[in-house]
């Protein structure tokens, strides 16, 4: 190609994006980009190809052979479909209609020059303002990147004047969204006020937290029934008691015999690697049997073992055969006498053996305990000390063991009893002193069950029986019995 051609191909394409030339090289640009923009799947390459052949001829009849073929391509369509012209170098714009019209509003592609209709998107008040920033960057180059630039290197008057009219557009904007709040502020501590005057003239209690939410995901656990519950338990333990002055209606039993008793279940119950709720629930229907009918010396043993055979039938998943509870018994009853009392007995009960367990309320209490393990496993042997001390049977199951875990954390220095332990084992310090004082006085006085003494003094359960014995006696001998003394004077016991 000519060196003449190539710099008209760059002339005329340098001219489609200047601004500042003369009117006759922007019109041949401005008729190239019209025709691009009639049609829009013809590509600009081919319009300049056009160009630098026209041009190459350099004569009239050249020319006029160009201007020829632009009226074949572009005028023709332009002054049916647009009604385009060229009149003294300039164009007249008309609205668009018709196929091409159509076809141009997809590609979205706008004219370089500036005509009116850009004012109509403008409001009324912004018109001049529109007006004076499409003249400012006349005199650069007319690259679309330069007019910002030069809109942000203005004078530091007009800057000032930009500012000024921020700031007295923003600042009444944000006033009504402060004042009603400064409003609100006297109103609400105005009310408040009195509510706290009522709240520090009564105890204020401590927030309980809700630990039932840790044990959402764990169905076995039942939180959302745990509370209602524990109510239901703690309603049953009442009708579930047994009567503690039924030995008196006993003609050839002693409370010393029923404790000799549970000591040897005891150990029954320590041989079979039975459940601690077997434990407890024998020890019931011992005493509501008893409460009922009764029963000869020669035949209390018998009524343990059956007891005991019950128990692990109800709690156990795999319960001892009786011919292991014969053997224990030293063969002293048949099996059928066994299976006989067994009938005779829960009948005497009315098959009733919904017993509210003693370690569901420990292991309540040990929740909020943070299931502390030395904690609880004294708290376990505290509570064992109610099914051999018979004093503790006028006292309901979910007290002993609110008393049992209560005493662990206090040998243990474990800290005060708070709401959340007073909440979960439902009493307060002053309602466990009396179950209370009697542990302390059973710990701190002679050893009378050995083989229940033995079992808690193992490494298995932390030595509990030998540490809290001698915390016991340690305590008396500092504040006295506690059961003998019960005066106004006698220090309460507290952390």
């Amino acid at each position: 190609m000519p060196p003449a051609a190539r710099s008209l191909r760059q002339r005329a394409v340098t001219n489609e994006n200047d601004e500042n030339v003369g009117t006759t090289r922007v019109t041949r640009a401005k008729a190239a980009l019209g025709s691009h923009e009639s049609a829009a799947d013809v590509p600009q390459k081919g319009l300049q190809v056009k160009k630098s052949t026209a041009t190459l001829a350099g004569n009239g009849a050249a020319a006029t052979r160009k201007r020829a073929a632009l009226g074949n391509i572009s005028n023709v369509t332009k002054n049916e479909g647009l009604g385009l012209g060229a009149k003294d170098g300039k164009k007249l714009v008309s609205a668009k209609a018709g196929q091409v019209g159509k076809a141009s509003q997809p590609t979205k592609v706008q004219k370089p020059t500036r005509n009116g209709s850009s004012h109509s998107i403008l409001g009324t008040k912004d018109r001049k303002a529109a007006s004076s920033e499409l003249k400012r960057p006349s005199s650069g180059s007319g690259i679309a990147g330069q007019p910002a630039k030069k809109r942000l290197t203005t004078s530091a008057g007009a800057k000032k004047e930009e500012d000024i009219e921020e700031a007295e557009n923003v600042v009444p904007a944000q006033e009504p969204i402060v004042e009603p709040v400064k409003a609100i502020k006297p109103t609400t501590k105005a009310k408040t006020e009195p509510v706290e005057q009522e709240i520090a003239q009564h105890d204020i209690e401590e927030p309980v937290p809700n630990l039932d939410d840790e044990d959402v995901d764990d169905p076995l656990m039942v939180s959302e029934y745990v509370v209602e519950i524990f109510e239901y338990l703690k309603e049953l333990e009442i009708a579930t008691m047994a009567n503690p002055e039924y030995m008196d209606n006993q003609n050839e039993l002693e409370w010393k015999m029923r404790g000799i008793l549970v000591d040897w279940l005891l150990e029954v119950h320590t041989r079979f690697r039975l459940l601690p709720e077997t434990l407890f629930l024998a020890v019931n229907i011992i005493d509501r049997f008893l409460s009922a009918k009764v029963v000869q010396l020669d035949r209390l043993q018998l009524v343990g073992v059956t007891a005991m055979f019950i128990a692990s039938k109800y709690e156990e998943v795999l319960s001892p055969h009786v011919q292991n509870f014969r053997h224990v018994a030293d063969d002293g009853f048949t099996e059928e006498e066994i299976l006989s009392a067994e009938r005779f007995v829960l009948a005497a009960l009315n098959y009733d053996l919904s017993y509210p367990n003693p370690m569901n309320f420990l292991r309540r209490i040990s929740k909020a305990d943070n299931y502390d393990i030395q904690t609880r496993t004294l708290g376990k042997y505290l509570l064992e000390i109610g099914c051999l001390d018979h004093r503790f049977l006028a006292h309901p199951p979910s007290q002993v063991a609110a008393a049992a875990m209560y005493l662990a954390r206090l040998v243990l220095n474990r800290g005060p009893w708070d709401a959340t332990l007073s909440h979960y084992a439902g009493y307060t310090e002053e309602e466990i002193q009396p179950v209370l004082n009697l542990m302390i006085d059973y710990l701190s006085g002679p050893v009378a069950h050995e083989a229940f003494f033995k079992k808690y003094a193992s490494k298995k359960f932390l030595k509990a029986s030998i540490v809290l014995r001698k915390w016991s006696k340690e305590y008396v001998l500092e504040f006295g019995n506690v059961l003998q003394e019960e005066s106004s004077s006698q220090p309460r016991i507290k952390h």
